[in-house]
């Protein structure tokens, strides 16, 4: 059962292993930059998912606490009506019942919202953490956006300079894409950490929409890569390259 759910430690190396090779070939560039910021991302999301799993027991505590409260009450409501039902206090005793269910609805109240309480308040902090990987994930995108294969082709059969710019040739925009589409497909990873031993609906759809998110902009990705391949490797006719999704 070893395969069963994602490792955050696997998870993690996997993730230092893309921004080293990141960095070897493209230092000091903006990609890096945000895959070491991805990295301090996924070694937090370990910790913030191991705490959204844990119980609050302070809050449990409060909740049993509660309803033996609750209990205590209950026992000694139905010894008190015992007694003024012998002694045959007709309007009293309609009194007392009107106000022991009033008491009795509003402890039921507390005691919901309470255990709600403790959801309520992994889920915010799910989302939050949520929200903060959808803006990454668009900050990827948005380091690939202006490469354009087309560009740096023509440039290239005209026998120009590069600019100074992360990606001067072919083969480095075909790496920097990948990794890319790679730290992509981690982000996605990541959001379903939270969500693992969470299964609360709101959560669940917020990383699903993240997941749709990556593998969208992951799939525009992909569409420059098999425009990039018919440059690098024009003698094969019709190659098809399959992007995720």
């Amino acid at each position: 059962m070893q395969y069963h759910s994602l490792k955050p430690d696997r998870l993690l190396e996997t993730q230092r292993r893309l921004s080293q090779r990141i960095e070897a070939r493209f230092p000091d560039s903006g990609l890096s930059e945000v895959a070491e910021e991805l990295t301090s991302i996924a070694q937090e999301a370990a910790v913030r998912a191991e705490q959204i799993r844990r119980p609050n027991f302070p809050l449990r505590a409060a909740i049993v606490l509660l309803l033996l409260g609750a209990l205590a009450l209950g026992l000694w409501l139905a010894g008190s009506l015992q007694l003024k039902a012998n002694l045959g206090e007709a309007t009293g005793l309609f009194d007392f019942v009107e106000k022991a269910l009033r008491a009795a609805v509003f402890l039921g109240a507390v005691i919901l919202f309470l255990i709600t309480l403790e959801i309520r308040l992994k889920r915010r902090r799910a989302l939050a953490a949520l929200h903060e990987l959808r803006a990454i994930a668009h900050v990827v995108d948005m380091h690939q956006v202006a490469k354009d294969p087309e560009e740096i082709a023509n440039r290239d059969r005209a026998g120009t300079e590069a600019p100074d710019q992360t990606t001067k040739t072919l083969e480095d925009l075909n790496r920097y894409l990948h990794y890319c589409s790679g730290m992509l497909a981690i982000i996605s990873k990541i959001a379903a950490l939270y969500v693992q031993e969470f299964p609360d609906a709101p959560t669940v759809s917020a990383v699903d929409q993240i997941e749709s998110l990556c593998s969208g902009l992951s799939h525009k990705i992909w569409q420059k890569i098999m425009i990039l391949d018919e440059f690098l490797d024009p003698q094969k006719p019709d190659r098809q390259i399959r992007g995720p999704g």
